[in-house]
Parts: C-alpha cells; structure tokens; sequence
C-alpha cells in the first residue's frame, strides 16, 4: 500500500538541499579525473565481495567524518606522537576498513596525480556501497577540500546509540540537519551489525523496576540475552545485525523499529516522538518514499562544515608537508 500523497508531498517540502559556501558540483572532476567514478566504484566492488561489512564500515565512516568538523576526511588522518587523532576516539575504534579509502586513493594519484581529495573518495564511497547494496544512486556533488585538524576528543560530539529524541534532534540541528534529515540517515543502520556492548544496558538491569528496556519487543529482547547472556564478560564477537536483512539496504529498519525491534535506545526512541514516528511510519510503508529522502539527506550531509580552504593529501593517513 503506498503513503497518502499528502505525507510524500509534507516530506518532500521538509527536503531542501543547499550547498555550502565552497559550492561543489557533480561535474567537477569532469576535466581533471573523469576516471575518478570508475575508479572508486571498482576498488569498492572488489573490497565488498572479499568482506561483507564493507558496506556497512563505509557508509559509517561517511556519516563519522562528517558529524565532527564538517565532510574533510579528518577520520582518516594517523595520530601523530603529539596529537590523538577522530579514528582513535572511543566511538571511532569500532570504525574500520579505512584500507579501502586508501587504495582508491593510491590508485586515483597514479591517474590522477595531486587532483581527488580524500573527502571526496569517502563521499562517492559511501554513494558506492549504498547502491551495490540495493539501495538507490545518486550524483555526488563533488570538489571538497581534505582539512588538516583530526581530535580523538572531538569525537565525543558524535551522536551516540543511547540518544532520546530530543538530543538527537538537537545534535542534528548542530549541522543543520532536520529532524527529517534524523529520521532518515538512521536509515543507514538498515546495514550493518553490532557488538553487544552497544546495547547490553538494555537487556540486562535496565532499572530498578525492568530488568529488560520495556520499549523491546520481548522475544526480541530475550534472543539478545541469548546472543548476550552476561554483562561485560560476552564473547566479544558476539552481537546482533541492526536489522532483518542488514547486507541489503531497504527500509526493512524502520519496519523493526515500529515492531519494537530497535537495537539502540536512540533507533527505537524514534517511534515513542511524534516529532518523528509519523516519518518512520511513512518509511516503513513505502520503501520508494524512503529511497528519494535518503538521497536528499545524504546531498545535505555531504556538505556539512565544506571547506573553502583546505588541501589535497597526497596520503590520506596524513596532512601535506
């Protein structure tokens, strides 16, 4: 059954894409690397079918980067001897797979030599895994500059799993993102799997009077005990994937979330708003709804914090002498 034209027509005027004063463009390497797409597309196709989480680890990193000081590539720079960098803050160490950004880079400076910034690599990437996931395609707006600041203690800005509504929405609106734009990139979580330290404190001594958060579906609830029997002493390989059919990208998340099978306080928070739960209705009752949302908040998330002076590394692990 689709959604009432009204509510795609309500999402649709919620949706406004505006670029930022470095203003990029699709076409901007059109003259100088017109190879880049081919090139990203190739090295991402060719990670993903050696290991699955690709996908996932990418598209992560994406939102990551961007949610710190702006899309700048800053999540991939090394820590030095006198400075900690984004990748070694707490909720950044389960953020992996940077080889991948960094082979397209090595292969990009051979055809391309001093031209593609590694912000840029990390946001086609993340169009990359999202399409070859099933989900939709869009033109990434292109020219981003690499910055040259990287604090694991900034990454305590990030908008962690045990979020209610009210400071999910108000950390979005840091980056001049919607509560639309919320509701949608949690759509993200459509892929991927996570550790069951991530979610332990819902499922065990929850508070005086649940020992299991109420908002979970309780046979959901007690498969997660199963996965995670004990506190702090679980196999820590041990966790749950963030939804039903967490290797394709589809709005099969939003429809766990209404089902109260939301595997973070945050994701399931989403339902219990009516801020937000008319949207995740909307979502879950027509993917198609979702798809053209999901490429509108992915353009905005793109240009967050854009810098009009940054560099080109030449490594993305570290800054240009």
């Amino acid at each position: 059954m689709k959604f009432p034209i009204i509510v795609v027509l309500i999402l649709l005027t919620l949706s406004t894409t505006t670029l930022s004063k470095a203003e990029l463009d699709a076409n901007y390497y059109d003259k100088t690397c017109p190879q880049i797409e081919d090139i990203i597309s190739e090295t991402v196709q060719s990670a993903s079918k050696q290991d699955p989480k690709i996908p996932a680890r990418i598209l992560r990193m994406f939102f990551h980067d961007c949610f710190i000081r702006g899309c700048d590539a800053s999540i991939l720079l090394d820590s030095t001897d006198t400075n900690e960098a984004e990748k070694d803050g707490p909720p950044n160490l389960s953020v992996h797979s940077f080889y991948v950004i960094d082979d397209a880079k090595a292969k990009l400076e051979k055809a391309c030599p001093h031209t593609v910034s590694c912000a840029d690599i990390i946001a086609i990437a993340a169009r990359d895994v999202v399409t070859l996931s099933g989900g939709p395609f869009w033109e990434v707006l292109k020219g981003r500059k690499d910055g040259r600041i990287s604090k694991a203690s900034d990454t305590i800005n990030l908008p962690a799993p045990t979020l209610n509504v009210t400071q999910l929405i108000q950390s979005f609106a840091k980056r001049d993102l919607s509560i639309k734009d919320l509701v949608t990139l949690s759509g993200g979580h459509t892929l991927g799997f996570s550790h069951c330290s991530s979610f332990q404190s819902r499922i065990h001594n929850f508070s005086l009077l649940h020992d299991i958060d109420p908002t979970l579906n309780t046979n959901f609830a007690l498969g997660l005990k199963n996965k995670c029997p004990k506190p702090n002493t679980t196999d820590p390989n041990a966790g749950q994937f963030l939804d039903s059919t967490a290797s394709v990208f589809d709005n099969d998340y939003f429809i766990q979330i209404l089902g109260g099978k939301g595997l973070f306080s945050s994701d399931q928070s989403l339902v219990g708003d009516s801020r937000t739960k008319w949207i995740v209705e909307a979502f879950a009752k027509d993917q198609s709804v979702f798809f053209k949302e999901f490429v509108d908040s992915m353009l905005k998330l793109g240009n967050v914090g854009v810098l009009e002076n940054g560099e080109v590394r030449l490594n993305c692990k570290v800054v240009n002498n």
